[in-house]
């Protein structure tokens, strides 16, 4: 099978920088790219969408809470039409940089607390496949298989990506450890063994030990983790040893 391999980027917002980009979207195949909302901002937008279409990489809309000072990682009560509302103005708020640039926005990934949040509640998920039916140009959703969010683009016709996570322990249930948890975030070692496994026999770690099964087709480096690009860079590698072709799904 061929597996993508994303980062969440454009995570700055003025002067502040997040993350090192450029370096990052010479690893990885799909740019998650944030709308304004939980972070980001005109400037970045445009400069990250830019340089993900002069590395040949596809661009993602990373649609969050309205949240800079929690980074998104707060839950947020927002209503279904509102997060539809506020879905749609983040989509497009990214496809004018993203056509700038000489492309388009190809896909939809909700951030932090959002990401949690849709993935359990049916009402929440309707709204962001609401939000990209209005937008209306054969967007791709990607989150984790199997949830609210999956059962949700199926229901309105849209194309789902299940998504696993290299550098992130799962609790037995197989959602995302909260990062509180003693273990919850992995070193590199780890996350490229993770990664392997991952493509390979559909499993990874529970922060309990053991492993729970997790279906993806592509494979997240978070952009704020430490030493994010390196730990992306031995994934590439080993995925590459492996066998198993990197490609973009969109």
């Amino acid at each position: 099978m061929t597996l993508d391999l994303n980062s969440d980027l454009g995570e700055g917002f003025g002067d502040y920088v997040m993350a090192d980009d450029a370096a990052m979207l010479d690893v990885v195949t799909s740019a998650n790219i944030a709308c304004g909302f939980h972070a980001g901002d005109p400037a970045i937008m445009r400069r990250t969408c830019a340089l993900a279409v002069e590395k040949g990489v596809r661009i993602g809309a990373h649609v969050g809470h309205r949240d800079l000072a929690g980074f998104g990682r707060r839950a947020i009560a927002v209503t279904p039409a509102d997060l539809r509302d506020e879905t749609l103005y983040q989509i497009g708020a990214l496809e004018g940089f993203a056509r700038a640039a000489g492309d388009r926005v190809r896909y939809v990934k909700p951030h932090g607390a959002l990401y949690h949040q849709a993935a359990a509640n049916r009402a929440l998920a309707d709204a962001i496949v609401a939000a990209m039916r209005d937008f209306g140009t054969g967007l791709t959703l990607l989150g984790p298989a199997s949830t609210e969010l999956e059962h949700a683009a199926e229901a309105a016709g849209i194309s789902f990506i299940g998504e696993g996570f290299a550098d992130r322990a799962y609790t037995p249930e197989g959602l995302l450890a909260p990062r509180g948890l003693p273990g919850s975030v992995l070193d590199a070692d780890a996350a490229v063994a993770q990664a392997l496994s991952i493509a390979r026999d559909g499993k990874a770690t529970s922060v309990e030990g053991g492993t729970v099964a997790v279906s993806a087709a592509s494979i997240c480096v978070h952009g704020d983790t430490p030493a994010a690009v390196e730990m992306a860079r031995r994934i590439r590698a080993a995925l590459d040893e492996s066998g198993t072709p990197v490609r973009a799904f969109a």
